[in-house]
C-alpha cells in the first residue's frame, strides 16, 4: 500500500547569536534571514524546505529567534505547574519584554512543528562555562521532543582526529541531560555534504516511526541528488585537465609579427626565437586560465553558488597551493597562481599590452618559472609535420590536476554563513591528502598522458581522466571524513 506524503520538520534553536541563520543558510543552499554579528538578530520563527521527494514528502527547517536572558526564563517556568503551557498563553510585548518574546516564538515553533530539535551551539566555548546551557537544556525538556546537539563554529576544518576530540568533550559534558539524543558537529562554514550525510542519517533515526518511510524516502533523494553532482563536479574538472594535456601552440615563424610582440620585447627575452617560443608559451597559458575560470564558475552554479565568487575561490585554492617544484618565491607563486587559476588578470593584461599580473609581476617571469627547472617541467616543444610547436609537459599537467581536486573540495565545502565565500575554507592539509592520493596511481599517470592526447574526440580523452580524478577524491574525501565518505560513496560506485 502506497504511503501518503508526509511533513517532517526540524527546529533549530540555541542561545542568542549561536549562528542559527547562518547554519540554516548552509542547509537551506539559500541566503535565508538576516546575519549579523549582534544578539537577536532573528525575530520571527520561518520553515525553510530542505528537501522534497517525487512522493510529495517535505523536509522542512524552523529558524528560531535565539534565547535571551534563560535564568529568568527557567525561575518563571519552574513556577508554573503547567510550564511550558503557561509560557505559551501568557502575552508578552515585544518590545519592553523583548527576551521573553523571541523565547516564546523560538519555543512555539518547536513545541508544534518540530519532529526533532535541533540545538546549536559555540563549539569554541567550553561547556562548563556556558551558563546559559544548562537552563536552556531544562526548558528543552519540558517540550517533550528529542533533542540533537549541534557543534557550530569549530574553526577552520582540521584532522579528523582533532575535530573528534572536541565533539568528545562535548558529549561528555552533554549526558547529563536524558534529552538529549546526540552530538554532532555542524558548522555553518566549511563542511561538505559528506559531512551533512552523517548529519541526516543520525537525525533521521530520531523520527517517529510513522513518518520514517516518508523520511527514507526525502533522504534518498538528497543523497542521490549529491553523488549527482559529485559525478558532474568531476565530468567537469576531467574536461578541463584533458583540454590542457590535448592542447598545443605553434611557435609562429621567424619574422612573422604576433599578438605578444611589443610585451615580449619590453620584456627582452633574448634571441628572436626564444621570444617565438615564449609567445607559444604565454598563449597557452592564456586560454588555460580561461578554461580554468569557466570550469570554476560551472561548479559554483552546480553548488548552488553565485558564480561570481569564481576569482575568489582560485585565489583560496592558490594561498594553500604548494608548488613542488625548485623555483624561487616569486616563480613559485605566480606558478600557483597558474594552476589554481587565480591569475585572471592575464588575458585582460596581455590583450591590452600590458605587461603586469598581480602586483607587478612581469610576463617573463611566468614563463620563467615554467621553464627554469627545464623546459620539460613545463612545457614541451614538438616538431610535427615540420611546424614547431608547444605544450603542456607531463609534470605539469599532474599539478593540474592537484589544482582541480583542491578547486572541488573548496567548491564543495562552501558555507553560505555570510552569504558569500569565507576565508578559511581550503586548508593547507588537504594538498597533503591529494598528493597522496595521486601518489598511488604514479604509475598510471604516464600512460594516461599519452591516452588522453591521442583520444578520437574531447569525451574519448576526458574518459579516463574522470575515473582517475573520481578514485583521488573518493579517497581524498574517505581521509577527510574516515568512514562517513565510504558509506556516502558506497551506494553508489564513484
Amino acid at each position: 500500500m502506497n504511503q501518503p506524503p508526509v511533513d517532517i520538520q526540524f527546529a533549530l534553536v540555541s542561545h542568542t547569536n549561536n549562528g542559527k541563520t547562518t547554519l540554516a543558510r548552509t542547509l537551506v543552499g539559500v541566503d535565508v534571514g538576516e546575519v549579523r554579528d549582534a544578539a537577536h538578530v532573528t525575530v520571527l520563527a520561518e520553515a525553510h524546505v530542505l528537501q522534497t521527494s517525487a512522493a510529495g514528502d517535505r523536509l522542512l527547517l524552523w529558524d528560531t529567534p535565539g534565547f535571551g536572558d534563560s535564568l529568568r526564563l527557567l525561575k518563571r517556568l519552574a513556577s508554573a505547574g503547567n510550564p511550558i503551557g503557561w509560557f505559551m498563553r501568557e502575552v508578552f510585548d515585544r518590545y519592553r519584554d523583548r527576551p521573553f518574546w523571541l523565547s516564546q516564538q523560538a519555543l512555539r515553533a518547536a513545541k508544534d512543528a518540530a519532529d526533532v530539535v535541533l540545538y546549536l551551539v559555540n563549539s569554541s566555548e567550553d561547556p562548563r562555562d556556558a551558563g546559559y546551557l544548562a537552563p536552556e537544556m531544562k526548558i528543552l525538556e519540558w517540550l517533550g521532543k528529542p533533542v540533537v546537539v549541534l557543534l557550530n563554529q569549530l574553526g577552520p576544518p582540521r584532522p579528523d582526529p582533532q575535530e573528534q576530540a572536541e565533539q568528545a568533550r562535548w558529549k561528555e559534558y552533554l549526558d547529563q541531560f536524558g534529552i538529549v539524543r546526540d552530538v554532532l558537529a555542524l558548522d555553518a562554514f566549511a563542511r561538505c555534504w559528506v559531512h551533512e550525510d552523517v548529519f541526516y542519517e543520525r537525525v533521521g533515526k530520531l523520527v517517529d516511526e510513522a513518518k520514517r518511510p516518508g523520511y527514507a524516502r526525502l533522504l534518498a533523494t538528497w543523497q542521490a541528488e549529491n553523488l549527482k553532482r559529485l559525478h558532474e563536479s568531476v565530468r567537469l574538472s576531467a574536461a578541463q585537465v584533458a583540454a590542457a594535456a590535448r592542447d598545443s601552440q605553434a611557435i609562429e615563424a621567424e619574422g612573422k609579427g604576433n599578438l605578444f610582440k611589443s610585451a615580449l620585447k619590453a620584456v627582452g627575452l633574448g634571441k628572436d626565437e626564444q621570444k617565438r617560443q615564449d609567445a607559444a608559451m604565454a598563449t597557452l597559458i592564456e586560454r588555460l586560465n580561461r578554461r580554468i575560470a569557466d570550469t570554476t564558475a560551472a561548479l559554483l552554479r552546480l553548488h548552488r553558488v553565485d558564480p561570481g565568487e569564481a576569482g575568489r575561490i582560485n585565489a583560496r585554492v592558490r594561498d594553500h597551493f604548494a608548488v613542488r617544484a625548485p623555483v624561487d618565491k616569486t616563480q613559485a607563486g605566480l606558478l600557483g597562481a597558474v594552476v589554481s587559476g587565480a591569475a585572471t588578470g592575464l588575458s585582460a593584461d596581455l590583450m591590452a599590452g600590458g605587461l603586469t599580473l598581480g602586483g607587478g609581476a612581469l610576463l617573463g617571469a611566468i614563463v620563467g618559472g615554467l621553464t627554469m627547472a627545464g623546459a620539460a617541467w613545463g612545457f614541451n616543444t614538438t616538431t610535427e609535420r615540420d611546424r614547431p610547436s608547444v605544450q603542456f609537459a607531463d609534470p605539469f599537467l599532474r599539478t593540474l590536476l592537484v589544482g582541480a581536486v583542491l578547486r572541488y573540495l573548496a567548491v564543495a565545502h562552501f558555507g553560505r554563513g555570510r552569504g558569500q565565500f569565507v576565508e578559511g575554507e581550503a586548508p593547507a592539509f588537504w594538498q597533503l591528502e591529494v598528493e597522496a592520493a595521486l601518489a598511488r596511481r604514479e604509475a598510471d599517470l604516464a600512460r594516461l598522458w599519452k591516452t588522453v592526447r591521442t583520444a578520437p574526440d574531447e569525451d574519448g580523452a576526458a574518459q579516463p581522466l574522470r575515473a582517475l580524478l573520481e578514485g583521488v577524491v573518493a579517497d581524498t574525501l574517505e581521509r577527510l571524513y574516515p568512514g562517513s565518505a565510504a558509506q556516502a560513496l558506497a551506494r553508489q560506485p564513484v
